[in-house]
């Protein structure tokens, strides 16, 4: 494999200028395209409406009726009095992601996607909205509830705590579009929908469909990936059924650094019975640095059939992932047995003479499905619905062993069942509606609803020999102390009123109680208004309140998370060890205030502009801890020590004895302010030579910790949120992003040209809560470029690269690297900021072909 570090300053450079040359000349081409518009504006209507109809399929369209952000039936996007993004499938594949996740975060600059994840996490990758936290963004489909996933991100990093719906179970084929709302909608939608609203909508073709096959990789090696969908649809206008399939295959990709406990002659020399020089890919051993390996098979449907005055619909899916990824490789010394003979002769056998890299895999089945009906009585429409969701992870460690079964009894095992998650969600919702004429421009729309919903959380306990002392290597199974069941209930009922008293004004408030059987009751409010001054010019603005109860994962998660030389236990915060460190008794709900005011404007023919600036306060915002230490540390607190051992966890001696352990705990520590700034330009052209679609989009984002909790005296001088905390919070979101487009048609071809302008984001990181460093990632373009031939209308070729000049992220703090290299730390291995959010692996280049009937 080709390490980055390995490339010559020389071509670095050069990959930069390109990088740089095609993202000046995008906006000057943009330029030239208006003012040429503007002179052939009179020649050029007619062929501009065929360019215009030819965007609405690939790009969405601004007179594309929504459905999100309103109860009003028929609201058009450049009629939305919140801001909300269309994406069509078309857009979503034209990215060249290999998932969902990866289309939208290619697409929305708001929307970042985690690149790396610990543990589990990185099998089960994040993504958040405005810089928030995953939690704090709703999923919908068809504008229903979807559950969430069972993995909670529980190691440091600007993701932890995540546990959203994971998108990834969710086909792009089986998609029409994607409507994205920017704003706070908590009001509307639900409590946690402080960010904003992803509302996928399904196909509801009832003939023709689709086959797509994709292939790809890495340049510098790993992430092969093949892929195959189809979609179809049968019936009629009175009765449909659409199905999608899906099967995805990712390779596994390596970019880390040399472990420098792996190339230290002294240890070398102090392994006689061992091999480890002669291993496999030496030096380059520890793989932990990289993308993890899956095997996924997804399925979904859409229905709908009309009974009476009565419309029936039905929607779902079934996914099936396998995964594994690496983790940090293991010494040969760490699984060692002594014998003594008949002489008293001893003998020291290791049983990975080459030492060895355990594997963490997961088994996991998704399951969503909504039954429901809608129709009109006496005036009033109406629309039951009962949605049932719930995924489940079975968790095994490959490829290790436990040090102590194998130190006391001369045997283990090499594979083990570490146990399992469980999360589901049964939603039931009833919504009504009606228009009343009140002698205004519109008539009032008054709509009204109920929700209850049923949520639980399960922690299975892994076999018993993952369980003896401190368990397999590199992932302990999870104890019978960790093990549990639990489940709360959520009732709302919530009202919207939207009118226009003349018609350049619109106004909608909605208001939504909510009651929690562990959090207690909550009213929340929100207000949107848009004033079009003139057909060009529109002003908007929302303000509205939040409350965000804890997820039961955040509130029950508990684990031991290890390193070669490290044993951190995730105490759950409702754990009575977490009262005696003075922090409570457990997590309180967040609360937050959105305000947001924004333009929309048409300043010449066809070009349309909206810009949106935006504030988010959120006060006892949950977020995990900085590291707590009990041993290894620059501070340690016997506390913690004290707070492990009441909590009945075991951990490994020689990890007490010689490396680091301690804590870490979600808690409602912190407020945070989040001001920023979303533009976004669609500007469709036509020429002789082919049509151009231009867009340019753009993001700021800032986010400043406001207050933070005091330290507990327990805590004997711990911060209780160390600068590495503050950072994920603050800085690790770029401060900018700005995406520039343009997609060329002609005849039978396509070019689709996307620059993308990632401002600078860092983290502070320390190797024992002492000395800190910031890792920085300075402002970086990335070009993505895709070719596409239509031989015949229904077959289409495409050929592509995202990050064509194969970009890396700049490396970590060299004397961050140097420090970690001088202990003989693994940490060294990372060598790329794991929070870089274009990726650690470069350039992905790909193929794809389609055919639709």
């Amino acid at each position: 494999m080709t390490k980055a570090s390995g490339i010559s300053v020389a071509l670095e450079s050069l990959k930069l200028r390109q990088s740089l040359q095609v993202f000046a000349c995008v906006p000057l081409v943009l330029s030239a395209a208006l003012a040429a518009s503007a002179a052939q504006a009179q020649e050029a209507a007619a062929s501009t409406e065929v360019a215009a109809a030819e965007t609405t399929a690939e790009m969405g369209s601004l007179e594309e009726v929504i459905v999100t952000g309103t109860r009003r039936v028929g609201l058009e996007v450049s009629e939305s009095p919140a801001p909300i993004q269309v994406l069509s499938a078309e857009t979503l594949k034209s990215s060249g992601a290999t998932d969902l996740i990866g289309s939208l975060a290619a697409t929305v600059p708001s929307f970042t996607a985690q690149a790396f994840g610990g543990d589990m996490a990185n099998q089960t990758l994040s993504a958040k909205l405005r810089g928030l936290s995953p939690n704090h963004a709703l999923v919908l489909v068809n504008g229903k509830r979807r559950h969430t996933t069972s993995s909670l991100a529980v190691l440091g990093g600007p993701y932890q705590g995540g546990a959203s719906a994971d998108l990834n179970f969710i086909p792009v084929s089986a998609i029409e579009r994607i409507e994205v709302l920017t704003d706070g909608a908590a009001a509307q939608y639900g409590t946690d929908a402080i960010a904003g609203v992803v509302n996928i909508i399904l196909k509801k073709n009832y003939s023709g469909g689709l086959v797509d096959g994709t292939v790809g990789a890495y340049k510098d090696g790993g992430g092969d990936t093949t892929g195959v969908s189809g979609n179809a649809g049968l019936g009629d206008e009175n009765a449909f059924f659409n199905f999608t399939a899906e099967v995805r295959n990712h390779a596994a990709s390596d970019r880390g650094g040399i472990d420098p406990r792996v190339n230290d002659p002294a240890r070398l020399a102090s392994y006689p019975n061992s091999n480890m020089a002669l291993a496999r890919g030496y030096p380059y051993l520890n793989h932990i640095l990289g993308d993890s390996e899956y095997h996924l098979q997804v399925a979904m449907f859409n229905a709908g059939a009309k009974l009476g005055g009565i419309d029936l619909y039905s929607f779902g899916s079934y996914g099936k992932k396998k995964a594994e990824s690496y983790e940090n490789y293991r010494l040969p010394s760490r699984v060692s047995h002594t014998s003594t003979d008949s002489n008293g002769d001893t003998t020291k056998t290791y049983l990975y003479p080459f030492g060895f890299s355990p594997k963490e895999a997961s088994d996991e089945d998704d399951l969503s499905l909504t039954v429901g009906a809608k129709g009109e009585l006496a005036g009033w429409m109406w629309d039951a619905a009962s949605t049932y969701g719930k995924d489940q992870i079975k968790v095994y460690t490959l490829n290790s062993a436990n040090a102590s079964l194998y130190a006391d009894t001369g045997a283990t095992p090499t594979d083990f069942y570490d146990g399992r998650f469980f999360a589901s969600q049964w939603t039931n919702t009833l919504d009504i509606g009606k228009d009343f004429d009140v002698g205004m421009a519109t008539p009032l729309n008054v709509a009204l609803g109920i929700e209850q919903r049923r949520e639980t959380y399960e922690i299975g306990a892994g076999d018993p020999a993952s369980r003896y002392k401190e368990g397999g290597q590199s992932f302990p199974g999870y104890a019978l102390t960790d093990a549990g069941k639990h489940n709360r209930d959520n009732y709302a009922i919530y009202a919207d009123f939207a009118v226009s008293p003349v018609a350049a004004w619109q106004l909608d408030a909605a208001l939504r109680y909510e009651h929690f059987s562990d959090f207690g009751s909550t009213t929340v409010g929100k207000l949107t208004s848009r004033y079009d001054f003139t057909d060009a010019l529109a002003l908007r603005g929302t303000v509205s309140t939040g409350f965000r109860a804890p997820t039961l994962a955040e509130e029950y998660y508990s684990a031991t998370n290890v390193g070669p030389s490290t044993a951190f236990v995730q105490l759950p915060p409702n754990a009575p060890a977490a009262a005696a460190l003075g922090l409570g008794d457990g997590l309180q709900p967040e609360k937050s205030t959105n305000f947001s005011l924004g333009i929309v404007a048409h300043p010449i023919e066809r070009l349309t502009m909206t810009l949106d600036a935006y504030q988010i306060e959120i006060r006892d915002r949950v977020v995990g801890t900085g590291t707590l230490f009990g041993s290894g540390g620059s501070v340690n607190s016997p506390a913690v020590n004290a707070a492990i051992a009441a909590n009945g966890n075991f951990l490994d001696p020689d990890v007490v004895a010689n490396g680091q352990t301690g804590i870490n705990i979600f808690t409602n520590g912190i407020d945070t302010r989040t001001r920023g700034v979303d533009l976004v330009m669609t500007f469709p052209t036509s020429y002789d030579w082919g049509n151009i679609d231009w867009t340019a989009s753009a993001n700021y984002n800032k986010t400043e910790v406001t207050k933070i909790r005091a330290t507990p005296t327990e805590l004997a001088g711990q911060p209780l949120f160390d600068a590495t905390a503050i950072s994920d919070l603050e800085t690790t979101a770029p401060k900018y992003r700005v995406n520039l487009g343009a997609v060329w048609t002609y005849e039978k071809f396509a070019v689709k040209l996307q620059e993308t302008l990632y401002g600078p984001s860092s983290e502070m990181e320390s190797p024992d809560g002492g000395t800190y460093y910031e890792n920085k990632i300075k402002a970086t373009p990335v070009t993505d470029l895709e070719l596409t031939f239509k031989p015949v209308s229904s077959v289409k070729f495409s050929v592509g690269a995202n990050n064509l000049f194969n970009t890396y992220p700049d490396q970590k703090n060299g004397d961050l690297l140097a420090a970690y290299r001088a202990d003989g730390n693994n940490s060294a291995v990372t060598i790329y900021p794991t929070f870089s959010p274009f990726g650690i692996n470069g350039a992905y280049y790909y193929a794809k072909l389609g055919y639709t009937f």
